[in-house]
C-alpha cells in the first residue's frame, strides 16, 4: 500500500502539480527568478546592516542559511548519484531545469509566508503555509491549514529527524568506527543544547555552520574541476546530449533522464513542499518580495550549485560507467568512490564528514518546522515546546540505533500529501502573490532602491500590522536612501 501511494503521489500527482506551479508562476511573474537574480546579493548585503539592531530581529541572511540547512542534505550527495546511476548524465540537465523553475515556486511560497507572517512580540515572527492558508484563503480553510500542520509535524518534526540521526550515526561509524549508540548520544546532547535556545540560537549556529559545510564542499569540487579542466567541455556535452536521448549507449535514454532528473531536482530543493516558508517568515525585511527573492536563491544554491558539484565529481571520475545503468554502484558509495578517485582515499572520509554536517544542520531545521506546526495549534506554549524538545533529544538517540525503513516509507507518503496541500493552496493564492510582486515592481520602476511594504495599503488582505512596523533606526536608514519620509510605516 505504501509503495502504491508513493508511486501515485511522487510519480504522477506531484510531478504535474510541481511543474504546473513552477512553470505557471515563472510565466505569470515574467520570470521573476531571472529578473531579480542580481538583486539577491544586494538584499543579502543590506540585511547584514539590519541584523545589527537591538530588537531581536533575525536577518534575511539568517533566514536564508536556515532554509539552506534544510534544503541541502543527503539528497545533494547520495540523491544525485542515484539520479545519475538510474537516469544517466542527462538527469543532471533536467535537475538544472527543475531548479530554475523551482526558484519561481519558492519565490511565491516564501513571499506569501512573509506577507501573512505574525509578530511574536520579541522581535521574531511566525509564518508558513498554515498561516497563509488561513489568512489568505479565509477561516473556512482552517481545516486545510490544520491538516498541513499535522503532516508537517509528523514528516519533518519526527520522521525525518530520526532519519537524519540514523544517517549521521551510520556515516560516522563507517568513517571512524564509532558505535552508533555513542554517536547518537553525542548528537542528541549537542542538538539539545541548541534547540533549547530557540529559533535565535538555531539561526546563530546555522549562520556559522551552513557556509562552512556548503563552502567546503564547493571548494573541493573546484579543486577537482581544476585538476580536470580539459575534460569539462566533454562532460557538459555528455549531460546535454544524454538529456535528449542523443547518447544511445547510455542506459534508460531520454525518458529515464527526464524522470529521475525531475524527481531529484524537485525533491532535493523542496520548492513547493512548503517547508522553507516556515523559516522564510522569520526574517525582518522591508518588503515580502525581498525574502522571496532571497529564498529563490537558496534553491539555486541547492540544485544548480551543490547538486552540480556532486554531479561533476562523479562524471569527471573514472569510477562511473555510463553503460552500467541501474547495476552500477550508486548512492553515497558512488560519490565517495568518485572523490577518492580524484584526491585519494581521504576523499571517502571527506564525503562522510560532509554528510555529517549536512544531516546535522537538517536536524535543527526539522526541529523548527515541528515547533512551528505546534505553534499553529497552541501559540507560544512554552511547556509544549519544551516537551517537544525533550522528545527530539530522545528521538535522535533512538533514530541513531534503529532500522527505519517502514517509518520512512510512511513519511514519504505524508511528505507527498504535505506537498499536495501546499501546492493546491499556492494555486489558489497566485493572485495575492502576484499582487505583492506588482507592488515591489512598481516601486523599482519608480526608482526606489529599497522598496518598502506598507500593510495599510492592503486592508483587505487580513495582515498583521505589527509584523510590518520598521524600527526607527532602520526607518532612518531607508529614508536616507529614499529621501522620502512617507514611504514606510513607523512604530507608535
Amino acid at each position: 500500500m505504501l509503495d502504491f501511494l508513493n508511486d501515485l503521489l511522487w510519480g504522477k500527482v506531484l510531478l504535474v502539480l510541481l511543474v504546473a506551479v513552477g512553470v505557471g508562476f515563472t510565466i505569470a511573474s515574467r520570470f521573476v527568478q531571472f529578473r531579480y537574480f542580481g538583486r539577491m546579493f544586494s538584499i543579502l548585503g543590506a540585511s547584514q546592516a539590519f541584523k545589527k539592531d537591538k530588537h531581536g530581529h533575525l536577518s534575511s541572511f539568517q533566514a536564508l542559511v536556515l532554509s539552506v540547512a534544510g534544503r541541502v542534505g543527503g539528497g545533494n550527495i547520495a540523491g544525485v548519484a542515484v539520479a545519475i546511476t538510474l537516469g544517466g548524465p542527462g538527469a543532471v540537465f533536467w535537475m538544472w531545469v527543475v531548479g530554475l523553475m523551482g526558484m519561481a515556486t519558492s519565490f511565491l511560497e516564501c513571499t506569501l509566508a512573509q506577507t501573512y507572517k505574525e509578530s511574536e512580540g520579541d522581535g521574531t515572527y511566525r509564518g508558513g503555509p498554515a498561516y497563509y492558508i488561513v489568512k489568505g484563503l479565509g477561516k473556512q480553510w482552517t481545516w486545510l491549514a490544520g491538516l498541513y500542520s499535522v503532516l508537517l509535524f509528523v514528516t519533518f518534526g519526527f520522521a525525518f529527524t530520526a532519519l537524519q540521526s540514523y544517517s549521521v550515526a551510520t556515516s560516522f561509524g563507517d568513517a571512524f568506527g564509532v558505535p552508533v549508540l555513542y554517536s547518537g548520544i553525542a548528537l542528541a546532547m549537542v542538538v539539545g543544547l541548541i534547540i533549547f535556545g530557540g529559533i535565535k540560537r538555531i539561526a546563530n549556529i546555522s549562520e556559522v555552520l551552513v557556509p562552512i559545510m556548503a563552502g567546503g564542499y564547493i571548494l573541493i569540487t573546484l579543486l577537482v574541476l581544476g585538476l580536470n579542466i580539459e575534460k569539462i567541455p566533454d562532460v557538459v556535452t555528455l549531460i546535454v546530449k544524454s538529456a535528449f536521448g542523443l547518447e544511445p549507449a547510455l542506459a534508460g535514454g531520454m525518458t529515464a533522464a527526464f524522470l529521475y532528473g525531475l524527481k531529484r531536482g524537485l525533491f532535493s530543493n523542496e520548492a513547493g513542499l512548503g517547508s522553507a516558508p516556515n523559516v522564510a517568515a522569520v526574517a525582518y525585511v522591508p518588503h515580502p518580495a525581498n525574502q522571496g527573492i532571497v529564498q529563490a536563491f537558496s534553491v539555486f544554491i541547492d540544485t544548480v550549485i551543490i547538486c552540480s558539484a556532486t554531479a561533476f565529481l562523479i562524471l569527471l571520475s573514472g569510477v562511473y560507467d555510463p553503460a552500467a545503468g541501474a547495476g552500477a554502484e550508486g548512492g553515497i558509495a558512488l560519490t565517495q568512490s568518485a572523490l577518492a578517485d580524484h584526491v585519494g582515499e581521504w576523499g571517502r572520509t571527506f564525503v562522510s564528514l560532509a554528510l555529517l554536517l549536512f544531516a546535522f544542520s537538517t536536524i535543527l531545521y526539522n526541529y523548527y518546522l515541528g515547533e512551528n506546526s505546534l505553534n499553529f495549534f497552541s501559540r507560544n506554549n512554552q511547556n509544549l515546546f519544551n516537551a517537544f524538545r525533550i522528545a527530539i533529544v530522545l528521538l535522535v538517540c533512538w533514530g541513531a540505533t534503529t532500522d527505519l525503513g517502514t517509518v520512512f516509507g510512511f513519511a514519504d507518503v505524508t511528505m507527498g500529501l504535505l506537498a499536495v496541500v501546499n501546492l493546491i493552496a499556492l494555486i489558489m493564492l497566485f493572485k495575492p502573490g502576484l499582487r505583492i510582486l506588482k507592488d515591489f515592481d512598481s516601486q523599482i520602476r519608480e526608482g526606489v532602491e529599497h522598496p518598502v511594504f506598507d500593510a495599510k495599503k492592503h486592508p483587505d488582505m487580513n495582515l498583521d500590522p505589527q509584523s510590518w512596523e520598521i524600527e526607527p533606526e532602520d526607518l532612518a536608514r531607508i529614508h536616507q536612501v529614499l529621501g522620502n519620509n512617507e514611504t514606510a510605516t513607523t512604530k507608535d
